[in-house]
């Protein structure tokens, strides 16, 4: 018998290979220990053994589990939709209803009964409703009276002056009250030259009046012309004219106080200022629309003015206006307020006066340039004396006894130039005075004002 090798030994008689832990070949030869050439090996029993063996099947069995876990837990990658074919029309109903069912994703359970349904199609996701238009915003104020002011004019007549606006290239409109009785007038643009019109319709019970010129202007700029329909409490408005006639394009800003009847006329009262010489032009919203002609203002309040809707200007330039009535607005709005108001005369009379003290403060600021002005015309254009005891040497201007002298050659448009200045300056103060004088401002304190400005002057005064 050989000796044994690790876990087993060598049957000498067969050859087989025997377990250590078994003492007997198969064949019937017993194993001698004395018979071993090496060492025998320490050997396991038969228990240690089969511990070992229950340890590899415990290991082996946890690790099965936990990859069936994982198999199961884990979701399998989405299998690609087969392309739906279009099902023949010999194909059962059952079948259709099976690959229908396939294509959407929803197969009926296998042990449901078969059935083919019409296709519903899937409801249109919910319609959202697109924002609403963000309204225009109006135009930059600057934007605005540089394109409004080229429309607006000067109305010069036998007894004043007032405003005007193109809207059309041959027509102007303006209040009845500023064309008074004249028949034509002088017409001043904005670029400074001059136009002659004439009457064409006049509507007292409107204070509205439309003169024509002899033929359209190709580039006079015309006013868009909007509604009263439109106008609301609250929203801003500019108004644009002369005031005092002289103080072309003069420009104040205010809101819509409120859209007011007086009779059968539709006045717009707003708080911007109107001063004489304002009436006939317009009031304009933030778009730049005329949505009135101003017309008047309240002296005994202040903040207080009205402009008569721009529908009724529609009405003319159409001719559907029909004069119902002799009455005009400004008549109908002062009954009204006669009857509800008592103006505290004292109070009224210090605006008033201090209303007159600042447009005098403004015209001397234009006397003062003409000072300069008259100083150097009279130094290259003019030759002999002329008449003194005047605040202002150039009021010599206003009395040709004073002027004694003669024009140099060549300076005839410079002389004509310098009385046109003067004329105006002199418009204006005349015009402030009739509406302080109107306001009940006193005569005396009248008089101390243009001293004070150093525009006092006899032919003035009344």
């Amino acid at each position: 018998m050989t000796a044994s090798s690790g876990a087993s030994w060598t049957c000498p008689a067969c050859s087989r290979r025997v377990p250590s832990h078994v003492s007997q070949c198969r064949c019937g030869r017993a194993r001698r220990d004395a018979d071993t050439t090496t060492p025998a090996v320490p050997t396991q029993s038969h228990s240690v053994f089969m511990a070992k063996m229950a340890a590899a099947v415990l290991v082996g069995a946890a690790a099965t589990a936990w990859v069936v876990f994982y198999a199961r837990s884990t979701p399998a990658p989405p299998r690609a939709a087969a392309p739906l074919r279009k099902p023949s029309a010999e194909l059962p109903p059952a079948i259709v209803a099976r690959v229908v069912a396939d294509a959407n994703g929803s197969r009926p359970d296998a042990a449901e009964p078969a059935v083919a349904r019409p296709i519903v199609p899937a409801a249109p996701p919910p319609a959202v409703a697109a924002p609403a238009p963000t309204p225009a915003a109006g135009v930059p104020l600057e934007d605005l009276v540089a394109r409004v002011s080229p429309t607006v004019v000067v109305i010069e007549t036998s007894t004043g002056s007032g405003s005007g606006v193109f809207v059309r290239p041959d027509t102007i409109v303006t209040n009845a009250h500023v064309a008074g009785s004249d028949l034509t007038f002088r017409v001043r643009r904005a670029s400074g030259d001059t136009l002659r019109a004439r009457v064409d319709t006049v509507a007292r019970d409107l204070d509205l009046a439309l003169l024509k010129l002899s033929a359209p202007l190709a580039e006079q700029p015309v006013a868009s012309l909007g509604s009263a329909a439109s106008v609301r409490s609250g929203q801003e408005v500019v108004a644009i004219g002369s005031a005092l006639g002289v103080l072309q394009n003069t420009v104040t800003r205010g809101i819509v106080s409120g859209v007011r009847q007086a009779g059968s006329v539709t006045l717009i009262q707003t708080d911007a200022a109107i001063n004489p010489g304002n009436s006939g032009g317009p009031l304009v919203d933030r778009s730049g629309n005329v949505i009135g002609i101003n017309t008047m203002g309240v002296a005994e309040a202040q903040g207080i003015s009205f402009a008569v809707s721009v529908d009724h200007v529609r009405e003319l330039l159409s001719g559907q206006h029909t004069t119902s009535t002799s009455a005009t607005p400004a008549s109908s709005l002062n009954q009204t307020l006669n009857a509800r108001t008592a103006p505290d005369s004292e109070t009224s009379r210090e605006r008033s006066t201090t209303a007159y003290d600042q447009i005098i403060a403004q015209l001397a600021r234009r006397a003062d340039s003409m000072d300069d002005y008259w100083r150097r015309f009279k130094s290259s254009c003019y030759r002999g004396p002329v008449g003194s005891g005047y605040d202002r040497e150039w009021f010599a201007l206003f009395d040709p006894r004073a002027m004694r002298g003669s024009v140099a050659e060549g300076c005839s448009n410079a002389f004509a130039d310098a009385q046109q200045q003067a004329n105006e300056i002199r418009a204006g103060v005349v015009a402030a005075g009739e509406a302080a004088r109107k306001a009940d401002v006193y005569p005396g304190v009248r008089r101390d004002v243009l001293k004070k400005y150093r525009l006092d002057y006899a032919g003035w005064h009344p």
